[in-house]
């Protein structure tokens, strides 16, 4: 429910509950039931759903061609703290009142970054002390906590990469401050996404040397947390460019292969983003199934790209074929580890009204929860996982078994087939699957 003893920022909306699908209510769940169960869990437990502090309650509106649209009560007072408190307010009524149970925040959404170093740690701990009262009050946890090192001048060729030694100093002690709030707020996880961490040419960059100066930039925060006991996940999120033209941390498959090559596999999970993998030209479900393959698949952030556009538009989940097919992934790898559904999303620039909000975060755990019931009947009840099986059963005995063991040779595998009838075909049967999504849809 709503907090009381603030200000209230969102008049005349209440708590948002779930009415089902005959419901005529804009301000009601019609799929998300917190308490429903699917596969053996609440949807609650499911989800973890996390409201992003920085586009809910710092974007504006504004684009590359004009100044912000919105303008919230929030937005008034000029001091910096007082305006972060307002925006705490704002954010922890708008949390409870939608029935969320998590958020997620950068540093410097909290409050606005200080003209030093000392002053912008002096704020960090203030605002972070308010926001503790709020948790306390409210019941609201912190999904993970990360780090803008990617907005400020200084940051322009990196942060961790930069090939200047003290501005990759300033922002070890940028993202020190980042854990110790996370950890002050007892954040389950922290998340690394290296906005500029990649390069614009490679005419300048010393692409081995920025490359190894990250993997000791992650080992040695990795190692002050752990110090501290943080018994949280360390998130990376991939995304392939934008702001830069090549990312280190391009998809799921190039960030499993660095977290090898500097021995961060124990430690790291990805938290991935459906509109980053459109960039990637992958699709979700790709990014999710490299990860759960090696045992990474921590946590997601929730959105959609536009298809016609080349950028990260950051539009709210409504794709509801499109989370189908990422729900499916995400219940045969028995969900994320340690992490939950960021909706790292904002309301269009046309989208102006104190309700909008609302309404995008409710279409957004609508289409989630739709999702996640029509994977569960999918996986249970429609012949879709057999015919998955049945497309591998040659390897489940005889010499398929046998080479899956490791017992054949590639002499033994010319053998085979020297003796072996000519090949039948075996269909994929792709459009009867597209089919089975349809039906439960």
């Amino acid at each position: 429910m709503a907090l009381l003893g603030t200000k209230e920022y969102y008049k005349g909306i209440g708590d948002i509950h779930f009415e089902g699908k005959g419901s005529d209510n804009p301000l009601a769940f019609k799929y998300y039931d917190p308490e429903q169960l699917v596969a053996g869990k609440t949807m609650r437990e499911h989800f973890k759903f996390a409201v992003a502090y920085w586009h809910s309650f710092c974007g504006q509106g504004s684009d590359p061609f004009g100044a912000g649209t919105q303008s919230f009560p929030w937005d008034v007072p000029s001091d910096p703290l007082e305006a972060a408190k307002a925006k705490a307010d704002a954010a922890f009524e708008f949390i409870t009142k939608m029935g969320f149970d998590y958020f997620c925040f950068h540093d410097f959404d909290l409050i606005q970054e200080g003209a030093s170093l000392k002053e912008s740690e002096d704020r960090l701990k203030t605002i972070v002390s308010y926001i503790k009262e709020k948790q306390q009050a409210s019941g609201v946890k912190l999904l993970w906590g990360t780090a803008n090192c990617f907005s400020n001048p200084r940051y322009m060729n990196g942060a961790a990469t930069n090939p200047n030694f003290n501005v990759l100093s300033r922002a070890g002690a940028q993202i020190k401050l980042a854990l110790d709030a996370t950890m002050e707020l007892k954040g389950e996880n922290y998340v690394f996404w290296g906005g500029r961490e990649g390069y614009m040419s490679l005419l300048n960059t010393d692409m081995k040397r920025e490359l190894d100066h990250m993997g000791q930039f992650l080992a040695i925060a990795r190692d002050y947390a752990r110090k501290q006991g943080f018994k949280g996940t360390f998130f990376i999120e991939p995304k392939p460019m934008e702001p830069m033209k090549h990312q280190y941390d391009f998809d799921a498959a190039t960030v499993i292969g660095f977290l090898h090559q500097y021995d961060l596999q124990d430690d790291f999970k990805l938290n991935l983003e459906f509109n980053h993998a459109t960039l990637a030209n992958h699709t979700m479900q790709h990014e999710m199934a490299v990860a759960a393959s090696h045992n990474m698949l921590g946590s997601l952030d929730a959105n959609r790209g536009d298809y016609q556009n080349g950028w990260d538009t950051d539009q709210f989940p409504n794709n509801l074929y499109e989370v189908t097919e990422a729900m499916l992934v995400f219940l045969k790898a028995g969900g994320l580890q340690g992490g939950g559904i960021n909706f790292d999303a904002k309301i269009r620039r046309n989208s102006t009204d104190i309700d909008d909000l609302f309404h995008a975060h409710i279409g957004g755990a609508d289409t989630f929860a739709r999702a996640l019931m029509a994977a569960e009947k999918i996986l249970t009840i429609s012949p879709y996982s057999q015919l998955q099986k049945d497309r591998y059963a040659s390897f489940d005995a005889g010499k398929g078994k046998d080479f899956e063991s490791g017992k054949l040779s590639l002499e033994d595998l010319y053998q085979l087939a020297l003796h072996s009838d000519e090949i039948t075909l075996q269909s994929g049967k792709q459009e009867m699957l597209e089919n089975i999504i349809n039906q439960y849809l």
